[in-house]
């Protein structure tokens, strides 16, 4: 569990290790895998080009890498191994939950019976080129709650038996994030938070419970980089294009009218201090809690530099964090 913050751009991590309050999160670099015809990754990628940025966030000082089992039906764990290896100074979080057939880039069911865990678990390390997983997230977010308590029973025991440091859960339900919050070795809670979304709930029960807010998609799913407009569409093998539930961002592959009304009502708030926008969308959340870890999705060396780039200039100021809940009517 997190036990404090050392300055406004550190965070201390449940192993006493302090580091930026700054993650990549590696879905992207997985490239395509689908389900179906429906697609589930961003589009092509050049792993070249993803491991010389792992290596350029390594050199910014960035220590927290944030990856899925089926991001790219395994290809994403893959390349962070390639990039990372076994190194001890970097800590690797992913998931399991959700099966893929690396073969044909397709989805294949989501499972989190015990068995399933466990060879999770091994493929994962192997991907991964880690003699221990630092931190396992269950990625299933709306599991029925009373039978998630045999999926953290396998955690537990997976952590005694020193195969996992740590575990969490991926969910954007408030009362899913505390039932598990008093066993040895919970730390986390991975979720969806940006300006758009403040979860106030959710940071309740995180600071609560003493718990590390993993913030998954802190860009808007890239709206908060200012790189879109309204007739710019996303590519035919982008999630984003894809006719799904929770796409709230974009729609039919391009940004929603909606979203880009609010991110113009709080453009110059962001921007402000000489920050680009994705740093200012960075720094609101950590103005917003002590507790949170974005992890801000990459591609190339330039992202990777803007995004780390944001660490300078530090969390929003208190007047202008208050301008952003005027405008966006924040609680």
């Amino acid at each position: 569990m997190l036990t404090k913050t050392a300055s406004p751009t550190t965070i201390t991590l449940w192993n006493g290790r302090e580091i930026p309050r700054l993650g990549m999160g590696c879905w992207a670099i997985g490239g395509p895998f689908f389900a179906g015809d429906t697609p589930l990754g961003w589009g092509e990628v050049d792993d070249d080009e993803s491991v010389e940025a792992i290596d350029r966030a390594i050199e910014l000082g960035i220590r927290f890498f944030d990856t899925a089992s089926n991001y790219g039906a395994g290809h994403s764990e893959d390349v962070l191994g390639r990039a990372l290896g076994n190194r001890d100074d970097v800590i690797v979080a992913t998931k399991f939950g959700f099966a893929t057939d690396p073969q044909t880039k397709q989805a294949t069911g989501a499972f989190a019976d015990e068995a399933f865990i466990r060879r999770s678990v091994e493929t994962s390390l192997h991907r991964l080129k880690r003699d221990r997983l630092d931190l396992l997230q269950f990625h299933i977010n709306d599991f029925p709650l009373e039978q998630s308590d045999a999926v953290f029973d396998t955690l537990e025991a997976l952590r005694s038996e020193g195969k996992i440091d740590a575990f969490g859960w991926s969910t954007d339900f408030p009362d899913r994030a505390a039932r598990h919050a008093g066993r040895r070795g919970y730390v986390s809670i991975q979720h969806t938070m940006n300006v758009f979304e403040p979860v106030p709930e959710m940071i309740a029960v995180i600071e609560g419970k003493g718990l590390i807010s993993i913030n998954r998609g802190p860009l808007a799913m890239g709206l908060l980089t200012g790189k879109f407009t309204a007739d710019k569409a996303v590519g035919a093998k982008d999630v984003r294009g894809a006719a799904l539930d929770w796409m709230v961002y974009f729609k039919d592959g391009r940004m929603a009218p909606e979203f880009a009304a609010r991110l113009d009502a709080v453009r110059d708030l962001l921007t402000s201090g000489g920050r680009t926008l994705t740093q200012g969308a960075l720094a609101w959340l950590w103005a917003r809690s002590p507790r949170t870890l974005p992890i801000p999705g990459f591609r190339t060396v330039a992202q990777v530099e803007e995004n780390a780039g944001a660490l300078e200039k530090g969390p929003l100021p208190a007047d202008v964090m208050a301008g952003i809940d005027s405008a966006l009517g924040h609680a």
